[in-house]
Order: C-alpha cells, then sequence, then structure tokens
C-alpha cells in the first residue's frame, strides 16, 4: 500500500491544529531547525512541508522571520444558507430542460471558448492513460481477435468482477454476475428508471440537481419532483417523506449521496440508512448514482447506500468516467430485484459493451496502481480546488457565497443580489469563458443565482486571469443590475 510523503504528512499534522485552533492565524511555525529537530527530518524535508503549507494558502513566508500561520480567503467566503424543508415541494412536473440544456451545448459548440470553466471533469493529465494504453497493447498481442469477437452479452470480465471486489471497501456484497457494465453512468441511470416507472410517472429528484438526469426524465417522459438538498448533507429526507405523505404516485427516488452534483453535498451514514428504511417502508425503489465517492478526500471508503440494502430496492449505478478514464465512458448497475429486467432492457438499448475498455480498466482497478492513482488525483484535486476557491474569494464581489466540499471536480457558487446566471454566461462566453449556469440544474428558477465551476483542471496562471475576469464581470453584471432595479 503506497503511503503519502513524510512532508505530507507532517504538512496534515500542522492543518489539524490550525482547524482545531491550536495555531491562529499570526502564530508562527517552528523554523526550520526546529522542525528537524522536533520531527527528525533533514532540512529538504522540513522546506517541503512549509512550501506546500504555502502553496496551499494556510501558511505565509515573511522575510528572515519565517513562516506565519495565515487565514485562506476561501474561509472568509460566506457560506450558503440550508433549504427551507418544511413546507411541501413544488408540484411534480413534465422536465422542460431539454430546450436549456440545447441551448447551452449549441453555444458551446458555436463560440470558440478560452477557458471552460463549465464541466466536471478532470484534465487529461490526471489519468493514467500510459498504464492504460500498455495493458490495452499487451490485450491485442495477446488476444488478436478481441477488436473482431462479439462480446458475449453474460460474459464475466475484469471489469465486473474488479466493480464487485472493490463494493466490498464500501459495505455492499456483490457477485460479478450482479454488476452490468454500461456506457456511462447515464446509461446506468437511464435503465434503472426505464426498470422501476413508466411515462408519466412521478420521480423524486434532489434539488439542485445534475442537468443530464432531467434530460433523461424528460427523454423518457416522466415527471421531476425536486426534493430540498443541503449543500451540506445531501437530499432532505424529512422534505422527501413529507412529499411522499402529500403525493401518490413517486415511483422511483433519485439521489447522489456522495459529493452531489453540482452541490457537493456529503449524505452522513444515518440519513442513508433513514433513506433506506423510508423508501422500503414505502415500497418505492431508490437509485444511487455514486459517480464521485471515490473522490472523497478521506481516509476511509464511505459506505454506498446499498449497504444497507436488505430486499433488493436500492439500483447501485457507478462510473470511472470521473476517476479513471474520462474517454472510456464505463459504468454499471447492479440492479437488486430489477437485475433480469435491466439486463434485458440493456440488450434491447445498447447490447453489450466492447471487451477490450472492460479488460484494461479491470485489470487496472486489481492493482495497487488503481489506489495509488486515486490518492493521487483526490491530491491534485484538493489543491486546485483550494486555489479556484481562494480565487473566487479573491476577485468575486461582496455578497458571493460558495459551497466547499470535501472533495470532487466543482464548486457551487451563489452570485450577489441573485444576479441571473444565464445575465452573467452571456457575458462571460463574449470574453470566451463558459461557465454552467444554475439555472440548468433545476427546471425552475429557483437557482438562476448560481454557478457550477469546473476545479478539475491544474491552476496555470491562464485560468487564474480567467477567475479574476469572472469574477470582474459578475460585478460589472451586478452593478448593471442594481441601476436597473
Amino acid at each position: 500500500m503506497d503511503t503519502p510523503p513524510l512532508y505530507r504528512k507532517l504538512a496534515a499534522h500542522y492543518l489539524d491544529a490550525i482547524r482545531a485552533g491550536s495555531l491562529q492565524p499570526g502564530d508562527k511555525l517552528p523554523s526550520l531547525r526546529g522542525l528537524m529537530r522536533m520531527h527528525g527530518i533533514s532540512l529538504s524535508t522540513a522546506l517541503q512541508l512549509c512550501r506546500a503549507m504555502e502553496s496551499e494558502g494556510w501558511v505565509e513566508a515573511r522575510d528572515r522571520s519565517g513562516y506565519f500561520v495565515k487565514r485562506p480567503r476561501r474561509l472568509a467566503i460566506a457560506a450558503m444558507e440550508e433549504p427551507v424543508t418544511n413546507v411541501a415541494p413544488d408540484p411534480a412536473q413534465y422536465v422542460g430542460i431539454h430546450s436549456k440544456v440545447s441551448d447551452f451545448v449549441a453555444r458551446r459548440r458555436q463560440d470558440e471558448v478560452r477557458i471552460d470553466f463549465s464541466s466536471a471533469r478532470g484534465a487529461p493529465e490526471l489519468y493514467p492513460g500510459e498504464a492504460l494504453r500498455a495493458i490495452m497493447m499487451r490485450l491485442l498481442r495477446q488476444k488478436p481477435a478481441l477488436l473482431t469477437t462479439a462480446t458475449p452479452s453474460r460474459s464475466l470480465n475484469p471489469l465486473r468482477e474488479a466493480a464487485a471486489r472493490r463494493g466490498l471497501r464500501t459495505g455492499m456484497t456483490l457477485a460479478p454476475q450482479e454488476v452490468l457494465t454500461t456506457n456511462g453512468c447515464i446509461e446506468a441511470l437511464n435503465l434503472a428508471l426505464r426498470a422501476v416507472a413508466q411515462p408519466g410517472d412521478t420521480v423524486a429528484v434532489e434539488s439542485p440537481t445534475f442537468y443530464g438526469l432531467l434530460q433523461v426524465l424528460e427523454s423518457l417522459g416522466m415527471r421531476a419532483l425536486e426534493i430540498p438538498t443541503s449543500p451540506q448533507t445531501g437530499l432532505s429526507i424529512e422534505a422527501l417523506d413529507m412529499a411522499l405523505g402529500a403525493y401518490d404516485n413517486i415511483k422511483a427516488v433519485v439521489t447522489v449521496p456522495h459529493l452531489q452534483n453540482p452541490l457537493g453535498s456529503v449524505m452522513p451514514d444515518a440519513h442513508k440508512e433513514r433513506l433506506v428504511a423510508l423508501c422500503e417502508r414505502h415500497g418505492i425503489p431508490l437509485i444511487e448514482d455514486d459517480t464521485y465517492s471515490e473522490l472523497l478526500d478521506v481516509d476511509t471508503p464511505p459506505r454506498a447506500i446499498k449497504s444497507w440494502d436488505r430486499t433488493g430496492n436500492v439500483i447501485h449505478c457507478a462510473s470511472l468516467h470521473k476517476i479513471l478514464a474520462p474517454g472510456m465512458r464505463l459504468g454499471w448497475i447492479s440492479a437488486g430485484r430489477w437485475h433480469s429486467r435491466v439486463e434485458m432492457l440493456k440488450f434491447t438499448q445498447s447490447r453489450s459493451n466492447e471487451e477490450l475498455s472492460q479488460s484494461a480498466a479491470g485489470e487496472y482497478m486489481n492493482t495497487g496502481d488503481y489506489d495509488r492513482h486515486l490518492r493521487r488525483l483526490r491530491e491534485h484535486l484538493r489543491q486546485q480546488a483550494e486555489q479556484t476557491a481562494d480565487a473566487i474569494a479573491a476577485h468575486f464581489p461582496a455578497g458571493t457565497r460558495l459551497n466547499y466540499p470535501p472533495g470532487g471536480l466543482q464548486l457551487w457558487v451563489e452570485l450577489p443580489d441573485r444576479l441571473s446566471s444565464m445575465t452573467v454566461f452571456d457575458r462571460a462566453l463574449r470574453d470566451k469563458i463558459f461557465v454552467a449556469p444554475g439555472a440548468l440544474f433545476s427546471n425552475s428558477s429557483r437557482f438562476d443565482h448560481y454557478l457550477r465551476i469546473n476545479c478539475g483542471w491544474p491552476i496555470t496562471d491562464t485560468i487564474q486571469a480567467a477567475l479574476r475576469r469572472l469574477g470582474e464581470i459578475v460585478g460589472e453584471c451586478a452593478s448593471v443590475s442594481r441601476k436597473a432595479a
């Protein structure tokens, strides 16, 4: 098992002290010689420790004085408020998001974009492309007919086996035969919804939620019932319980328990357990989108919602798209008591996934390199998120709020004075900066004054300049809006 370097362990020790308040802004860290004596480390390690904390905004170097604790800018920006959960949700409605998303995608294709903050994926260099290519080349040498032979629909492969094996780490007990490979998590969600609901049925979703899910619901002719969702703890169990009492036609619940898109919230274990019990009590299938859990910046993997499932009522969907290889479009589904129906729907909809990428990804996941890759990826994303949040705090106008999640690929930003995200979107595009407006993440206008900003790319001078310019644009648009009012 790969372990973090010594300077990183020591940096974590001092960060814990800062977060706990033992070290306050303005306090001086031990000198380099003091660090060497206290921890028995070399001068090089002591310098790495201090420079790492400096680069992440926790300390500042003062000429001839040493390193001093400072308060990162991101900690000064206001946190988001919790949603109101004690009122019945808006009536379920057929989703009307497709035209908004179509316009969003068309604008992206028509206009030359210099900086894209709209996506939710990491930079290509963050993924183990060379290792995956080497595995593929070896597989093709060993099986020359791999690309010209059809994949048997029920064949086991390294990916299904790896997904089942890694499920043990999150509390699930799955046989490889219970795992079906899909074309990303979006196909898994599509299959899950088709298995448990029909056109005209109502599906409870988080609010805000990923616009791709709203597109799927619209394409299937289903109604979306938006349930208030906390920036911290995820889907409100109380609001869902109230909705289940108010509406008798809810056929499924869809939730993202870990690093919810776009909020970044993480559902506590107690909430997950209550959610499973609530859906079981009402006889309503619970669909778990677990795309992001491997990006959660924690030492122990979080328990999957399905780990509390004892009756097959939870459908677990996951993907490698964000965590291993965006170009492979690999996901999977474990459909519980709907397994046979999902298997047939998959055969009808897209047949089997091709074998080469499944075998390559599965083999890689079964090595120690995979966990080392995930640790490196989380570390890079943590640093990039901190730098992005600091830039937002520095350059966006007063009144901006930010939800800072414990990992992941994006930040959810609330604009001041309820400024329309579409106004910012249009103005930023003139500067060739592309953002994801909050209006896409709900069928209502409730989140029009939010932006989702990607932090999956290394923070270069160009990215820093684009964040600075985006902050200026928000300020300019807010000023015009106030004058118009």
